[in-house]
């Protein structure tokens, strides 16, 4: 077997959509063209993601999550993986399961990386169950290396409101005394007027931000771009040694996604229909393979 110091594998525990660009479907893509093997794991296999007027599909249940992991153990496959990623998943029994996937991972293999992207909402709408949240904050955020929630996301693990750059850092804080090693709020509403900005804070490092000017109008709300900032955060952690360089090759090619995808809407005063927001992955292929940096990392400390 090939020593996972050797390999680039990241097991996905993530949703699946058919149609569209949301979490496994949104991840993979990137993740191989930066070099890495991708396992998907899908948490639910939908039709398309939930933004639509409607969708349809199963929930994967603990017991199925169970049954592969057993499979991949049985094949002695668990030592293998570089990287475990993890991002929507509805079911709170299934959650409690990764936990236990994460031990089994690092017992094959432990110098294994975990990226969590703990998504629970956005906007001050939550859009899991709730019982997920305790099982978040108590059980799966503590075995993170690398974690991206949003800005309510923060909030709703912290249990306080993060209305200003002083309660981000204290936020930072909060998830550091759980020795989490990096975390990375990948977008908040505390920049100027049509400006999102982002934070970054390593434990006992640097303090990073970025200011990201808004694409497409206020309104515009482009589905996945979470998903993808972790897939390409994880893959450049791993390529590069400078956490600045990092954050800003992610945001660069995140933003090349969003204008190509913005470029492409069509031209009229209707409103934008949720299939005509899809991410434009593949036809930024160049860009994710070669990121063209425009947007610098502020140091703060």
């Amino acid at each position: 077997m090939a020593s996972a110091a050797a390999t680039k594998r990241v097991l996905s525990i993530q949703s699946h959509v058919v149609h569209g660009y949301v979490g496994n479907k949104v991840a993979t893509y990137p993740l191989q063209l930066l070099g890495f093997d991708v396992d998907p794991l899908n948490s639910v296999q939908f039709s398309n993601h939930t933004g639509y007027k409607t969708f349809k599909g199963p929930i994967s249940n603990e017991k199925e999550l169970v049954t592969i992991i057993e499979g991949l153990e049985g094949n002695e496959l668990l030592g293998h993986y570089s990287h475990l990623l993890t991002g929507y998943i509805g079911n709170p029994l299934f959650l409690r399961e990764v936990g236990i996937i994460v031990q089994k991972l690092r017992q094959a293999n432990p110098n294994l990386v975990y990226v969590c992207d703990p998504v629970m909402g956005d906007n001050g709408q939550l859009y899991v169950p709730k019982e997920l949240l305790p099982i978040y904050r108590d059980e799966i955020i503590p075995l993170a290396d690398i974690i991206t929630p949003n800005q309510y996301e923060v909030e709703l693990l912290t249990g306080k409101e993060v209305r200003s750059e002083t309660a981000v850092w204290e936020a930072m804080d909060w998830f550091h005394k759980r020795q989490i090693k990096t975390v990375v709020i990948s977008s908040s509403d505390l920049g100027q007027p049509g400006v999102l900005r982002a934070f970054l804070s390593q434990l006992n490092g640097p303090r990073l931000a970025i200011d990201i000017p808004k694409q497409g109008g206020k309104d515009l709300v482009f589905t996945g771009t979470g998903d993808l900032f972790a897939s390409l955060f994880l893959a450049h952690s791993h390529a590069c040694e400078d956490v600045s360089d990092v954050f800003e090759k992610t945001i660069a090619s995140l933003q090349a996604v969003i204008k190509r995808t913005v470029a492409a809407l069509p031209h009229n005063d209707g409103p934008v229909k949720a299939c005509e927001r899809e991410l434009k992955l593949v036809q930024s292929k160049a860009e994710i393979e070669k990121p063209q940096v425009l947007l610098r990392a502020q140091r703060l400390n």
